[in-house]
This record gives structure tokens, sequence and C-alpha cells, in this order.
């Protein structure tokens, strides 16, 4: 693979590795969520011309050789990347330039301080009813009462005699992709390729996370 560049994008991946707290100068206790940085490697240009717009095309996601597909390696082969990387996302710029196919994307622009939007892939709640999904109140709690968690009414009489569409129903939650703005970088730290935000950032352990500058700061 080519060698690193110092290209800098208003965007990068991670992986989430968990929360934990720090102390800060005057002692108190900041609660942190941990990103481990990742390599970030540019495997294609989209550009005007050839796609109708520029963007670089970023793989992440370091995986055994044997869990790569056959296209994928000929895609990551294609553009000089030795590393099996897995999954493939796309990073709008302005100015995009075909020499910096291979090269990998440096976090110099992502100090302490800055305000970042994270985006990820909330947590997986499965089939969950209207208490739960859409913080209904529910019915009474005494014996004689039957009705207590269910849905109730969600339809009218002869007009319109259907049920409208985006009724508030019970069903499958979590599993969305969600962004949380306006948080703010603790530490970074790539001697030890961790990152450390203030608060916290939506997905599971080892979930993959978005992290581009914030657009209302």
């Amino acid at each position: 693979m080519s060698e690193a560049s110092n290209l800098s994008l208003p965007a990068f991946y991670g992986k989430k590795a968990g929360m934990t707290r720090i102390f800060d100068e005057a002692g108190n206790s900041v609660p942190v969520t941990v990103i481990k940085l990742i390599p970030n490697v540019i495997s294609q240009v989209k550009t005007t011309e050839t796609d109708g717009y520029n963007a670089y095309q970023l793989a992440y996601g370091e995986k055994r050789e044997k869990l790569i597909t056959k296209p994928l390696k000929g895609h990551l082969k294609k553009s000089n990347i030795e590393k099996t990387l897995s999954k493939l996302a796309e990073i709008r710029t302005d100015d995009v330039s075909v020499e910096n196919v291979g090269k990998e994307v440096t976090l110099q622009d992502f100090g302490a301080s800055t305000f970042i939007d994270v985006t990820g892939t909330t947590k997986g709640k499965g089939f969950q009813g209207v208490i739960k999904r859409h913080n209904f109140s529910g019915g009474p709690g005494a014996h004689g009462s039957k009705f207590h968690r269910t849905t109730g009414s969600i339809g009218m009489s002869a007009y319109p005699g259907r049920v409208l569409k985006n009724k508030k129903m019970p069903g499958h939650m979590g599993v969305k992709t969600q962004t949380v703005q306006n948080l703010q970088i603790v530490e970074m730290n790539q001697d030890q390729g961790y990152l450390l935000i203030k608060g916290s950032v939506p997905g599971s352990k080892n979930g993959f996370v978005k992290i581009a500058k914030a657009l209302k700061k």
C-alpha cells in the first residue's frame, strides 16, 4: 500500500470500545466514550466527470482474509490496498485527486476540544410494545381493569374506515441509524490508538461509528 499522506477529510470511521470516566483538572468526573482508532484507506475516488459528484470512498474494518469476498478483494487490489478491509463508505468533499487512492486518512484536524457529530447504529431491542417503544402511559393497574399495556383504539368508525399510516404501534425497536450532534473530543491519542468523546454515542460495543466535524458549530 502507498505510504500514509497528510490527506485530511471532514469525517472518518472508528470502532466503539465502550465507556469509562476520567477526571478533569478540577477533579470532576467526566463520562467518556472510548473510540478505537482504525485505518481508513482511500479505496476509490468519485469525480464529477465520471459519477456526477466528488467524493472519496473509504475502506475500513479489517478482517481475516478468508472472510473477505472475492469481488471486494479485487476492488482493494485495484487500489493497491494490502489490508483486508471489509467495509466501504463515502465521504463527500469538494477537492478530490486520483493520486490519493491507497493512502491512509490522517486525523490531524480532530484534536482535543473539537466539536463533532457521531453517527452509529443503535442497539437492537427486538419486538417491543407501545409502552416501551413509544412511551405510552398504559391503563390502570387494578385487578378489575382489562386495559394494562395494550395499544388501545387504532382507528375510526365508518370514515375513513381504515388505520392511518404512521400509527404508533408495537414493532421492531432499535437497529436504526442515529446521529448525536455537537459532542466534544476530550482526548486524541494516536500513539495508543484511541479517542475519548465526552458523553455517550449510539451503538453497541465493537460497533462502527462515523465521526465528522460538527455541522452546527
